[in-house]
């Protein structure tokens, strides 16, 4: 499924596991996307800072290095209020307080049909605005 805006900005995936990272960036170009993608908070922080088209930011929450998913979501909120965050993990029982204000969290093993509805949900508000 194509959108028509899907140029007006890029979503940014974080993910350490190779893999996943491959998975998660397919499934979203293959919506109509763009994507920039990072393995670490430290990558994904400076390509916020090169690149102004980032809207969302679509994290997983543990990786190496100095700060993981939830540290990186919160410095994006705090440095880049207007970007939507999506955070995932296969950890269970994260509250709504761990995460920063407006992010959205989805289970790993998402469903590839919710994390794109999201997007379009995004894309069609961004359109608005």
């Amino acid at each position: 499924m194509e959108f028509h805006d899907q140029n007006s900005f890029a979503i940014l995936v974080v993910e350490d596991e190779p893999l996943l990272l491959m998975d998660a960036v397919d499934m979203i170009e293959d919506a109509g996307f763009r994507t920039y993608q990072a393995r670490s908070a430290g990558t994904a922080l400076a390509l916020m800072e090169r690149h102004d088209d980032i809207r969302v930011l679509f994290t997983d929450i543990d990786m190496p290095g100095s700060m993981n998913g939830i540290d990186l979501a919160a410095r994006v909120r705090d440095q880049w209020p207007p970007t939507v965050i999506l955070v995932t993990s296969g950890i269970v029982g994260l509250t709504k307080d761990t995460l920063p204000d407006g992010a959205r969290f989805f289970p790993k093993p998402y469903s590839a049909n919710h994390i794109i509805g999201t997007l379009a949900r995004i894309a069609a508000d961004l359109g608005r605005g």
